[in-house]
């Protein structure tokens, strides 16, 4: 995904950033990336429009307290990825990368939705996604 600039500006929260991308077939997709500018976690699919992308991105934080996670296999059975589901059963969310060790790629779920925890707060303060005031 590259850049997708003038899109509203990124969100912050607890020194993390959501940004949002384009595909190069012209999807939008979300990546959560840490204070120290690593991805840590991307969307699980891709949207019609920023605006959609944003809504899905602020949808998953709002119900941080009733997610599911889990770690499998990452693709061709090259080290460890996590993924996030909704009460519903949608993926949401996935890891950016495959690691080495199952508890790192635990680990880094876990911080994952810590962050996102913090997105959900700031929602909480601001309003809905895209409302001024």
């Amino acid at each position: 995904m590259k850049r997708s600039d003038g899109l509203g500006g990124a969100t912050t929260a607890g020194g993390a950033r959501c940004q949002i991308d384009t595909d190069p077939a012209g999807g939008f997709g979300w990546r959560l990336i840490a204070y120290n500018g690593r991805v840590v976690g991307v969307s699980a699919d891709t949207f019609e429009d920023s605006a959609a992308c944003a809504r899905a991105f602020a949808e998953m934080c709002s119900q941080v307290d009733k997610v599911a996670g889990g770690v499998q296999h990452g693709p061709g059975g090259d080290g460890w990825a996590w993924w996030l589901r909704l009460p519903d059963g949608t993926v949401v969310a996935a890891s950016s990368r495959t690691y080495e060790r199952y508890s790192t790629c635990r680990a880094a779920l876990g911080r994952f939705v810590g962050l996102i925890g913090h997105f959900a707060l700031v929602e909480d303060e601001l309003g809905e996604p895209g409302e001024t005031r």
